[in-house]
């Protein structure tokens, strides 16, 4: 499960617990016809599908349309795309289309033979004053897989790239910034393009707005992410929790919690409390406070940490591959403050999804359902109540 760099262990009996420790986290859990290994980005997809979202309460945000800039999204295949951003408060209007190939007014047909260069694309036009080109691109990193290389979902081919196409040369510095971030929290380089839009031609009539029109049609985007925009959720809005420096982290945090969050260590199998019970509650981040998991997601693994099926909201981890003492894992940390959470495997209950968030418990402070209004997490109770 855990990564334990940073812990320095002398004397064999020690190094035998650093074996027990990591070997027995890392262990999968027995699956009827055997185990199955995790993935980076495995939670993409289905969490909140878009008829879900298109009844959530979304903000309003007053457009004006004599100040529309374009952003161009490459993501698979585009009707997901094209809905996601169609939902975002500060977007005047999507359109789902063909961007930077090599012929003129191509057909969907000879897009999708893979010899034209485009890539499906969806223009983005958005009023910089109601929603910022950081956060359209920061939610488009939690539709994708950035490590993927022409494939997304179910589809596969050039047609079906990542990539960030752009219009304006002022909007690159941000751009840059934003591949940077996310380069740094997935810890490998992205396989998602930038460049500026070449050509950019727009889709038959029937893929606009396709979900609309075609309600069971597939998509492999996950609409989890447009809670931050709902009326109320505001604990879930990142903008909320900042990560205090290193003095300050250092003064209000354990040893241990110190050297688990901002130094990937482990804690002992069995050593929090709520391995294996717990009450209802919130799981907050321990360094920001940031939402992350609920106890309606908590479930016995007899592993000795505390696991969950999933997080609260999909957009408040980071995944990153993990090769660290020989074994391929997903290593998972929190958003805002990234805080070494655990590792993810895809050995959980199948009838909750198949993931197995095992979770550092030094890594977490638990807020209980009652005192959630008093901390400023009552937006959230739903989510906990939900277990019953």
């Amino acid at each position: 499960m855990l990564n334990l760099i940073g812990r320095a262990v002398t004397g064999l009996a020690a190094l035998a617990a650093i074996v027990l420790i990591v070997s027995a986290c890392a262990s999968e859990i027995p699956q009827a016809g055997g185990t199955r290994t995790a993935s980076p980005f495995a939670n993409l997809g289905n969490d909140l599908s878009y008829a879900d979202a298109k009844s959530l309460p979304l903000k309003e945000a007053a457009v004006d349309p004599d100040n529309l800039h374009e952003a161009y999204f490459a993501g698979g295949c585009f009707w997901g795309i094209d809905a996601y951003f169609s939902l975002v408060p500060g977007v005047a209007d999507t359109t789902a289309g063909y961007a930077n190939g090599t012929t003129e007014q191509p057909s969907y047909e000879q897009v999708s033979g893979g010899t034209t260069g485009f890539a499906e694309t969806v223009r983005v036009r958005y009023d910089p004053d109601a929603v910022s080109l950081q956060t359209l691109v920061e939610h488009y990193f939690g539709l994708v897989d950035p490590l993927s290389v022409n494939r997304q979902g179910n589809d596969a081919g050039s047609q079906y790239r990542t990539g960030i196409y752009y219009v304006d040369d002022a909007d690159l510095p941000s751009l840059e910034e934003a591949m940077g971030r996310e380069e740094e929290q997935v810890g490998q380089p992205l396989a998602v393009e930038l460049a500026p839009l070449s050509s950019f031609y727009e889709a038959e009539d029937y893929h606009q707005d396709y979900l609309d029109k075609n309600p069971t049609g597939y998509c492999h985007v996950d609409f989890s992410g447009l809670r931050a925009f709902a009326e109320g959720d505001d604990s879930l809005n990142p903008a909320a929790y900042e990560k205090p420096d290193d003095a300050a982290l250092r003064s209000q945090l354990t040893g241990e919690q110190y050297d688990v969050t901002q130094n990937d260590a482990t804690e002992r199998p069995y050593s929090d409390p709520r391995a294996d019970e717990w009450e209802p509650g919130l799981y907050v981040d321990v360094a920001t406070g940031e939402p992350l998991f609920s106890s309606a997601d908590q479930f016995h693994s007899g592993t000795g940490w505390p696991s969950f099926s999933k997080p609260i909201d999909p957009t408040v981890i980071v995944k990153r591959e993990d090769d660290s003492y020989g074994m391929s894992r997903t290593e998972i940390s929190s958003r805002v403050g990234s805080s070494h959470l655990g590792h993810v495997f895809d050995d959980g209950p199948a009838e909750n999804g198949g993931l197995r968030y095992c979770i550092n418990g030094a890594s977490l402070r638990f807020i209980p359902l009652a005192d959630m209004d008093a901390e400023g997490y009552g937006d959230l109770k739903p989510l906990v109540e939900k277990a019953g």
